[in-house]
């Protein structure tokens, strides 16, 4: 039985249909529908039963679906551990967020593919929630607090930010002083809430404006215009703090530390290629100035 048809067949029964496989997987749909006519036939039984709206799993292709999974995820490891250390092949999918991506990031992945010219990197920049498993990512970079979840993460480093405004936006409106007065502000509103550091204790304040987006750099982009308050990481604001186009502000409250995470899904033991770009991105925020503390050394659960 040829391992990529067991492969190609979890990627379809994943992502319920053969087109959104063959994204996944790189290949065109004629392949991924050859791979899996193949293995139906040396099974001697259906595995998926196609729709108008993509494949769905027969009782059979559900039970086996599981075994198959487990069987590659297996093969995979054992390939892993044969080849020579460092020897990274195949292809790493990893979702990256877009407002600091670009930034803190694609530098680290550009590298690993550098050192590694058999591994092809597909790299996903999006800012909102990606499901890595019915996505078929094999990791994904996220920053701040984990939701709960049955994912597997570890954490590579740490990003700071801060409260900016515009100079202009400044004499228009004055300057907050203390979390209290933000009420009496537009706020520029990325995250629901936002958090500062009062000496030892966190402050939450619910933040009020008519300029929302889920994107860091859209938000930046519009404190620079004077539209408002904007809570941001300095990844995404430093070029506007270098030539002045925006101003730190009520620097007495610091926002707390950011976590950087990489997360996977559920296994007793990471891929070789998750494991070396975690490894890589710990190694990029121990180079980093503003890195702070030392980062997990083992993968845990949220």
């Amino acid at each position: 039985m040829d391992l990529e048809d067991l492969q190609t067949f979890v990627e379809v029964a994943d992502a319920g249909g053969l087109s959104a496989a063959a994204r996944r997987l790189g290949v065109s749909k004629s392949i991924v529908s050859r791979r899996l006519f193949r293995l139906e036939a040396e099974l001697g039984i259906q595995l998926l039963a196609r729709t108008t709206r993509g494949a769905a799993l027969t009782e059979a292709g559900v039970t086996f679906r599981e075994h198959a999974a487990r069987a590659s995820a297996e093969i995979e490891m054992a390939k892993d551990i044969i080849l020579p250390a460092g020897d990274l092949r195949g292809r790493l999918r990893v979702a990256v967020p877009l407002s600091s991506g670009p930034i803190h990031f694609a530098p680290v992945l550009a590298e690993m593919a550098r050192r590694h010219p058999r591994l092809q990197i597909d790299t996903a920049y999006a800012d909102r929630f990606v499901d890595l498993i019915a996505e078929g990512f094999d990791c994904a970079i996220r920053v701040g607090a984990l939701r709960d979840s049955n994912l597997m993460a570890r954490r590579v480093g740490r990003i700071f930010g801060q409260l900016v405004a515009s100079p202009d936006y400044i004499r228009a409106h004055g300057e907050p002083q203390t979390p209290d007065d933000i009420v009496n502000h537009q706020a520029l509103v990325g995250a629901e809430a936002w958090r500062f550091m009062d000496g030892q204790n966190l402050v939450t304040v619910q933040p009020q404006g008519r300029f929302k987006s889920d994107n860091g750099a859209a938000i930046a982009s519009a404190a620079a215009a004077g539209l408002g308050i904007a809570w941001l990481p300095d990844c995404v604001t430093y070029e506007y703090l270098a030539t002045g186009a925006l101003v730190p502000i009520m620097a007495n409250y610091p926002l707390p530390v950011g976590d950087v995470y990489v997360v996977r899904p559920p296994s007793p033991h990471p891929s070789q290629k998750v494991r070396i770009l975690a490894e890589l991105l710990i190694e990029s925020f121990e180079r980093n100035p503003n890195s702070l503390g030392k980062v997990a050394k083992a993968w845990s659960s949220p």
